[in-house]
């Protein structure tokens, strides 16, 4: 792990352990939201819908990890489908929300809920790995090291969500450097699409692997994009 992704991940685990619990909270439940926040719950629940369209129907049998599952809608949702889920977060104070919403029964399936490090190798090997919103923090560098350790704990699939780069995000990017951040939530870096397929066709990490399918979700001030990883 780099230094670089090190200190990310700490400033990401005190922002949503503690300066924005409450408002993850609000934001991933059903209360009434702001009509900037409403778009953006409106387009993570059209991407979480995504990233399930991707997976087989029937998951009985299967174990699956959540990376960076926030409050645990869609470990509920794979479970609710027979998988075995490993649902991680790194704000215990989420995992502990995930786990008050928990329905009476998933079903086949079960969910185990870690607060940790969604790349701790101690965590095993998965049929399938979804990471969303998790990645979208990190430097490419950092970003392409978590992908690619996906890939070795995943037997079949790896679907991610990663913000695709546009010249709006970039100057705003650039722009926002600038200026002190205070309690705001950590960057979201965004990324070349095609930079990405280069790496996944060049690096040597993702050999026997390719891209999948893809999905953009754009909803006010969400933007995100979908991507799978599949084994040849």
């Amino acid at each position: 792990m780099s230094s670089t992704y090190i200190e990310r991940r700490s400033k990401i685990e005190t922002y949503f352990d503690r300066t924005a619990a409450a408002a993850w909270s609000r934001l991933t439940s059903d209360a009434p939201v702001s009509g900037i926040r409403a778009t953006v719950r409106a387009g993570r629940d059209r991407m979480r819908n995504t990233l399930l369209s991707f997976l087989p129907e029937d998951l009985t049998g299967c174990r699956l990890l959540d990376a960076g599952c926030g409050t645990g809608a869609l470990a509920v949702e794979a479970a609710m489908r027979g998988a075995d889920v490993t649902a991680i977060d790194l704000s215990p104070t989420l995992i502990e929300l995930a786990k008050e919403r928990l329905p009476e029964t998933l079903g086949k399936g079960k969910i185990t809920f870690i607060a940790g490090d969604m790349i701790d190798d101690r965590l095993g090997m998965f049929d399938h790995v979804v990471a969303m919103d998790s990645v979208i923090h990190y430097t490419y560098p950092d970003m392409v090291n978590m992908l690619a350790r996906f890939t070795a704990m995943s037997r079949s699939g790896v679907h991610f969500t990663y913000a695709p780069w546009t010249p709006l995000l970039g100057a705003m990017q650039t722009v926002g450097k600038l200026f002190p951040r205070g309690n705001r939530s950590p960057w979201i870096v965004p990324h070349r699409t095609n930079r990405i397929a280069i790496t996944v066709h060049r690096d040597q990490r993702f050999e026997g692997w390719e891209l999948g399918r893809d999905h953009h979700v754009t909803s006010g001030f969400y933007h995100s994009k979908a991507q799978e990883l599949k084994k040849q």
